[in-house]
């Protein structure tokens, strides 16, 4: 058991040490704008630490960077809402059943069926797979106007309060980093359970049909 911590956490940080690698690259801005992007339609690794890289290369762009992940996080959103309305049979069910996500994606659409504002909110805030509820949202056909506006508050917030604590605090944050990256493992981990029982706690409704798609 030891030896598979001792694995598990020595590819995640490997990982983690990769993604720095593009903040000391030319390639740093457009690299992030893809990650961010496809994030939240179908991709797995999340932008935040591509972002806390470069942040931390240039505290003074901190701003700048947090504005390229939410515009693309957004516009990627788009891309995942128009995958749930149009493409759900041939692409949208099979990346939810990539990350063996159904019945999450069945109650993600109770969710919406209650407050679809507050739905994408808590999702474009939070650690839970902000993929699963745009291809919803568009598999539910919520309203484009209460989709956008709740991704761009959200995800806005989300990165830009990263880019404003590196500001702060800059390589401070990077040794903390560093210095207890298992453990925050560990944290990132829990909260993701933590987001899902969430999900099925509070979407008690039973989705009238079994189908993913409408």
């Amino acid at each position: 058991m030891r030896t598979f911590s001792a694995g598990m956490f020595g590819w995640l940080r490997g990982l983690y040490t990769w993604v720095l690698h593009w903040a000391q690259t030319p390639y740093g801005p457009p690299a992030l704008f893809l990650n961010a992007f496809s994030e939240s339609s179908f991709f797995p690794i999340p932008p935040d630490p591509l972002l806390i890289a470069l942040c931390l290369s240039l505290p003074q762009n901190a701003f700048k960077y947090a504005f390229i992940c939410a515009l693309a996080s957004v516009l990627g959103g788009g891309f995942g809402y128009l995958i749930g309305a149009q493409f759900m049979k041939i692409i949208g069910e099979r990346i939810i059943r990539f990350y063996k996500a159904e019945r999450h994606f069945d109650r993600v659409k109770g969710l919406y069926a209650r407050n679809a504002f507050w739905a994408v909110a808590v999702a474009g805030f939070t650690p839970i797979p902000y993929k699963v509820f745009t291809i919803a949202a568009g598999a539910c056909n919520i309203k484009l106007s209460t989709f956008f506006v709740a991704s761009a508050v959200s995800r806005s917030a989300r990165f830009f309060l990263v880019a404003g604590l590196i500001s702060l605090y800059g390589e401070a944050i990077k040794a903390f980093i560093d210095k207890y990256f298992n453990l925050l493992t560990i944290i990132f981990a829990a909260l993701l359970v933590a987001g899902f029982f969430a999900i099925k706690r509070f979407a008690r409704q039973p989705v009238a049909s079994g189908e993913m798609s409408k």
